[in-house]
């Protein structure tokens, strides 16, 4: 059932379709059924191919596959791809927090961000995969006590953060997985920096809205949160039935307000012809808007709007009242 705050006016468009943002493409790697030193390895090939941000999954079991096949816990394979790499941002999509603590999780996610030089993203969400909890000794619960737990700890999370030393290098952007209308995108707007979700275009369209929505009854700008979707219509799986190529779906979700698209490899050996299709996309759908700002305000080639630079002189070298630099 569809749910969106009372009393809210809509005109149909995601707020999120002005989103100045670039498009920026995450690659979900499946620590399952491969060996460290390939996960490694295609975390570094990733980085290099231009790739954004490079995620992995918070799961003790393979979600695919032989279900006891082999497979790696997810923040200490973030530690070491911290220091594998040197660009892309790293993080988790998503840890579950009905187990995690979420102080030691504020502990862990503050110590990846130093080792990874500020490049973390802590992904966050309720959980679901029940094989998690009962062979690890975690109460399953149910969707809305996992949902409540995640409500009543991200705040505490990031408390914690205030109180760490070192602190954090820099306010760690939290993304927040999960689609449910009344509870997960309540808290997305009332905690996180980027929402993540799966579905077809038009799902995600509906799902922007109803979060622009909850934005606005927390008095918060819904620009303020960047859009995140998978690109695959099923997560971590390949489209079976879709008529259109990856970079056609990724074209349909950026008319719709994303601005982050994920796509997951899961199995070695890994097909990375769709992320080199999605990465010419983004490449193009980038240039194509010279004048989009960035997030600070200054356009692409460090002007400003106004057309000053950032010392404050002009295009032909002059300050606004006529004189030049020294």
């Amino acid at each position: 059932m569809s749910f969106a705050p009372q009393g809210r006016q809509r005109d149909g468009i995601p707020a999120s379709v002005a989103d100045p943002r670039p498009a920026r493409l995450a690659v979900q790697i499946a620590p399952q059924h491969a060996p460290y030193a390939v996960l490694r390895d295609t975390c570094v090939q990733l980085e290099e191919s231009g790739v954004d941000v490079v995620l992995t999954w918070d799961h003790f079991f393979p979600l695919s596959g032989d279900p006891d096949g082999m497979h790696f816990e997810a923040w200490t394979l973030l530690s070491a791809w911290a220091e594998a790499t040197e660009r892309v941002q790293l993080g988790v999509l998503v840890s579950a927090m009905s187990y995690r603590n979420p102080n030691l999780l504020a502990d862990m996610a503050r110590t990846v961000d130093h080792i990874s030089a500020g490049r973390l993203i802590l992904g966050i969400g309720a959980g679901w995969f029940e094989r998690d909890y009962v062979d690890y000794g975690f109460e399953f619960g149910t969707a809305g006590s996992r949902l409540d737990a995640l409500a009543r700890d991200l705040p505490a999370l990031k408390e914690r953060w205030t109180r760490l030393n070192p602190a954090p290098t820099r306010a760690i952007p939290v993304l927040v997985g999960g689609g449910g209308e009344r509870k997960t995108l309540r808290i997305t707007a009332e905690h996180a920096d980027i929402w993540h979700g799966f579905g077809d275009p038009a799902k995600i369209r509906h799902k922007h809205l109803v979060l622009d929505d909850w934005c606005v009854a927390r008095g918060r700008d819904p620009l303020e949160i960047e859009r995140s979707a998978g690109v695959a219509f099923t997560p971590a799986r390949l489209p079976e039935d879709s008529s259109l190529d990856y970079a056609a779906q990724a074209q349909e979700l950026f008319d719709v307000g994303t601005r982050l698209f994920t796509l997951s490899l899961t199995t070695p050996p890994y097909d990375l012809g769709p992320i080199r299709d999605v990465l010419a996309w983004r490449d193009f759908v980038n240039a194509a808007r010279p004048d989009r700002p960035l997030p600070d305000g200054s356009l692409p080639d460090g002007s400003l709007p106004d057309g000053s630079l950032p010392d404050g002189s002009l295009p032909d070298g002059s300050l606004p009242d006529g004189s030049r630099p020294n």
